[in-house]
């Protein structure tokens, strides 16, 4: 399955972009002034950085998600939930592998999370990506999640829980993701921070094969201090 996608997804965290734009206009403003060429090497790393960000946004994810869904090996007749969906970037790809299966999407729709972040953008997109017949989207908190025990098989996250301010909440998601898991049921989240607290969780929770892993370059969301990790775990 091709990466490439006819929706549109925006940028995630959009005004992270404004604090680098603001420093490099700074920077060749003192150039220019100075006549001094060395505050460009810095100029050139905070760039180099922005630019890890801007590839993971607009390509990277996908290639890094559609090799997780590969790997999930979905036999299409899940009932998947995606927390934190946004504009259907990983939602969209996973319900198109299904056949009788459902894909659900939850978010606050919140526009500092990701560009023009709504519901009825990702409805769009669905559309575009032929898969509307497959997914239904619902406003909805991830600490408190409107569904019932175990009516899920899959549930996945990508770069979204790190945005619920404060442990406690984040911990409270965690433990909302592993109560609508049926038996036997999987869990993916991709985030940037919190990742080892989440597996710490999902195994105090008695999940199983519960595992860690870096997901390379294809997610820095800001070189290689800023890296994307994957927790996956099974509930028994």
């Amino acid at each position: 399955m091709s990466a490439a996608r006819k929706g549109r997804y925006g940028l995630d965290a959009p005004y992270l972009l404004v604090l680098p734009v603001v420093y490099l206009a700074f920077v060749l403003w003192q150039v220019t002034v100075t006549g001094r060429p060395w505050p460009l090497i810095g100029a050139g790393l905070v760039a180099l950085f922005c630019g890890f960000g801007w590839h993971s946004s607009r390509r990277g994810k996908f290639v890094v998600w559609q090799a997780i869904l590969d790997d999930l090996n979905l036999r299409g007749d899940e009932q998947l939930l995606d927390v934190g969906c946004g504009r259907g970037a990983v939602l969209l790809m996973a319900a198109g592998r299904l056949t009788t299966g459902r894909a659900t999407g939850i978010d606050l729709w919140r526009k500092q999370d990701q560009s023009g972040n709504a519901i009825d953008v990702t409805r769009r997109n669905a559309e575009a990506e032929g898969v509307a017949d497959r997914v239904s989207l619902e406003t909805a908190d991830m600490t408190a999640l409107p569904f019932a025990a175990g009516s899920f098989d899959l549930v996945l996250s990508s770069i979204a829980i790190h945005n619920v301010p404060g442990q406690d909440k984040r911990d409270r998601a965690i433990g909302e993701i592993v109560r609508v898991l049926r038996p036997g049921g999987r869990v993916a989240i991709a985030d940037l921070r919190n990742t080892a607290r989440y597996a710490e969780r999902l195994a105090a929770f008695g999940m199983a094969d519960v595992s860690v892993r870096n997901l390379g370059w294809k997610m820095w969301w800001g070189g290689p201090w800023v890296p994307t990790k994957l927790v996956t775990a099974r509930r028994i």
